[in-house]
């Protein structure tokens, strides 16, 4: 600090050239310090579509890997789907179940990933929305068990429901979702059909309030679980570890309470913030 000031001798030119000279090196890298530590801030994104451009070149395979990780998350939600209803046609209902709530699992994922790599892309989204339609609308619907008309009724107005919402109800409002999501829909069926051993009275009730719920004009946050807080990454991890080494029961409580959270308190608990990058 003491070279910041300038000398009292005026008679001596060469510490008044000293001090000038000093003077301008410490401006100079205090004021290039700052420069680049708004600049730094502002390039993060342009780094890292760097990063993944400079991979391409150097590793394709890699690149290749890069953008089809979410998409093949996707396509495991479509086979989870796609065996939920041959299992559940040929009359193995409980493991059609359990099939969808590791669909459930992949669907919370594959978003997260696609953005943490960067590979979004319109393929992409159309083939999610595909999966959830073949997962959590044809096979969650076929868990109802037409056998009467008015079954049959049911089983159609489900899953009309979730095609309305995943084709119409956009809301055009950023991190926010029109209706709820038919992830969670399915979810809660899924769980009720587990917990009550396939009472369809039960079933009926859920699908009615579930529908009621998808084709609502109201507002639910992008929960977005692996992308937001700690608790909610504990929350998805759990949800693994239940389906691996929990008891049927306990598990479907845990899915029960995580998917009623977020339709009872969707912006006190699930509400994501975005980053600032």
């Amino acid at each position: 600090m003491l070279l910041l000031m300038p000398p009292t001798d005026e008679g001596s030119l060469e510490l008044g050239w000293l001090w000038k000279h000093v003077k301008g090196r410490v401006q100079n890298t205090l004021v290039g310090d700052l420069t680049l530590n708004v600049f730094s801030k502002e390039c993060v994104s342009v780094h890292q579509e760097a990063f993944f451009e400079q991979a391409a070149w150097t590793c394709p395979n890699l690149e290749f890997a890069r953008k089809n990780a979410a998409n093949t998350l996707s396509l495991a939600n479509l086979l989870m789907g796609l065996s939920s209803i041959i299992c559940s046609l040929n009359g193995h209902h409980y493991a059609a179940c359990w099939l969808l709530l590791i669909g459930f699992l992949l669907d919370l994922a594959d978003g997260a990933v696609a953005r943490r790599l960067n590979a979004c892309s319109p393929l992409g989204a159309k083939l999610d929305d595909f999966a959830d339609f073949t997962s959590f609308g044809l096979a969650t619907a076929l868990l109802l068990q037409a056998h009467q008309l008015l079954d049959a009724c049911l089983v159609i107005a489900y899953v009309l429901a979730v095609f309305t919402r995943l084709c119409f109800f956009c809301s055009g409002i950023p991190f926010m979702y029109r209706g709820l999501p038919c992830t969670y829909a399915s979810c809660i069926l899924v769980c009720a059909f587990l917990l009550s051993s396939g009472n369809l009275l039960i079933l009926r009730i859920t699908a009615v309030v579930m529908i009621l719920f998808m084709v609502d004009q109201g507002f639910y946050p992008h929960d977005k679980v692996l992308e937001s807080q700690l608790w909610k990454k504990m929350v998805f991890t759990g949800g693994v570890m239940m389906l691996l080494f929990s008891s049927s029961r306990l598990a479907c409580l845990y899915y029960l309470l995580w998917a009623s959270s977020y339709i009872l308190f969707p912006f006190a608990l699930w509400s994501a913030v975005p980053k600032m990058q």
